[in-house]
């Protein structure tokens, strides 16, 4: 049973300010940031008028152009890894029964559940081991973009696996038996039942893994080389020489691209959750 507040009474509009106050605490920076990035001021907190001035020096910038063709390229190579192997371990854990199975579960879970400088070291310290016996092997290997593709696959692995393995849970396996009566084998039934419908939710995990490889700062800074900086890593950089207006308009195209992705996900869901 429901509990409802009673119109106009005191603890309504405790809650109704209470939510004014969350969404002002979230969203006010994200406003702000986004108000003066359309400053034609050199000083990022004074404005003066408006203007797309650093829009236009963004892509002027050869730097930060670079920086997002990088990033894209990791993105895009770590989501379509990422969501093949996410998706085979959901179906293996959440269809098939094997040794070891309990095991493999709880692992699948690590690097969702660790911080992310956790993550960073291990990939980091992974790497330099991985590199010396290459050396004593007489082959040669760097840093650069294939390391922060590994490591980006290695993470998003697992968070495509959670959003394919929930709906997977809720599909009803007797389609899936019904094309076996018909003689239908593993891979037909996969290709013609089980993946239409799961299709949903692989397209969200898989816009989940491109905004988290977009986003990442942490485990690419340790595992980045000469010429692989990407774009989050190039505006921690600039941060940390001293804000500029030139950041704002970098952080609200970032924060568009991530919202944007977040929302795709999200739709798509949704409606693998209303078709089920």
């Amino acid at each position: 049973m429901s509990v409802g507040l009673r119109p106009g009474s005191r603890a309504e509009r405790s809650m109704a300010a209470s939510s004014a106050f969350v969404f002002v605490f979230l969203y006010a920076p994200i406003l702000v940031l986004f108000f003066y990035s359309f400053n034609e001021n050199d000083n990022v907190g004074i404005w003066t008028e408006f203007s797309f001035r650093w829009y236009g020096e963004m892509f002027q910038n050869d730097a930060v152009m670079g920086a997002l063709r990088n990033s894209l390229v990791v993105a895009l190579v770590s989501t379509v890894v990422s969501t093949v192997l996410g998706t085979a371990t959901a179906l293996a854990l959440e269809r098939f029964r094997f040794r070891g199975r309990g095991f493999f579960d709880g692992l699948s879970y690590l690097p969702v559940i660790i911080p992310d400088v956790t993550m960073a070291v291990m990939m980091l310290l992974f790497f330099v081991s991985f590199f010396r016996l290459l050396a004593g092997a007489g082959m040669a290997f760097e840093f650069g973009l294939g390391t922060i593709s590994l490591s980006h696959i290695a993470f998003n692995i697992s968070f495509v696996a959670i959003v394919v393995r929930a709906k997977l849970a809720q599909l009803d396996t007797s389609l899936e038996e019904a094309a076996a009566d018909l003689y239908a084998d593993r891979w037909t039934t996969f290709r013609l039942v089980t993946l239409p419908l799961i299709m949903p939710a692989v397209l969200g995990g898989a816009l989940l893994a491109l905004t988290l490889s977009l986003d990442d700062v942490v485990v690419t800074s340790f595992v980045s080389g000469p010429g692989a900086t990407t774009l989050p890593v190039y505006v921690f950089g600039l941060v940390r020489r001293g804000v500029t207006p030139l950041i704002n308009a970098v952080s609200v195209v970032m924060l568009a691209a991530s919202i944007s992705l977040v929302l795709f996900s999200l739709v798509f869901q949704r409606r693998g959750a209303e078709e089920s």
